[in-house]
């Protein structure tokens, strides 16, 4: 066995798969429209991940499908588009893992993480407790299905 990322940030789901979530967040944040994302899976019966999306990147995303560019994020979270791509980000994230470290659903977040808000550290990295005690409803979310 070999573990990878740090060990206090293992999840451990409750099939017991150890995951290392940083290997599938640095894939899925390779896409253009992912901006941050967090695996959660803890305890759980698989992996999810919460993603907010690249408020840069996406005016330039909207206009190329023919939408104004402007549109809120609040307004896209639940847009099929928009979900369809970032299934094509985790699909690639997942492409690299085993069936049982995959991410098998996610929640798109209508805000940005940032060091102002709490979410992110000074040098900009992730507070999962701050962010699991926050976004809480939208995790119960990924597994009520």
């Amino acid at each position: 066995m070999t573990i990878t990322g740090r060990i206090k940030e293992l999840i451990v789901t409750s099939g017991g798969k150890n995951v290392a979530p940083i290997v599938l967040e640095d894939r899925l944040r390779a896409h253009p429209l992912v901006s941050q994302c967090m695996v959660v899976g803890d305890s759980r019966p698989y992996v999810g991940c919460l993603v907010t999306l690249d408020v840069e990147a996406l005016p330039a995303w909207l206009e190329s499908k023919g939408r104004p560019a402007g549109t809120p994020i609040a307004d896209l979270v639940d847009d099929p588009d928009i979900r369809a791509e970032i299934q094509a980000g985790v699909d690639a994230a997942n492409a690299q893992v085993s069936k049982a470290e995959s991410i098998r659903s996610f929640a798109i977040l209508p805000v940005e993480w940032t060091v102002e808000g709490g979410q992110l550290t000074p040098s900009l990295k992730m507070k999962r407790s701050v962010l699991m005690k926050e976004f809480a409803g939208e995790v119960e979310k990924i597994y009520a299905d």
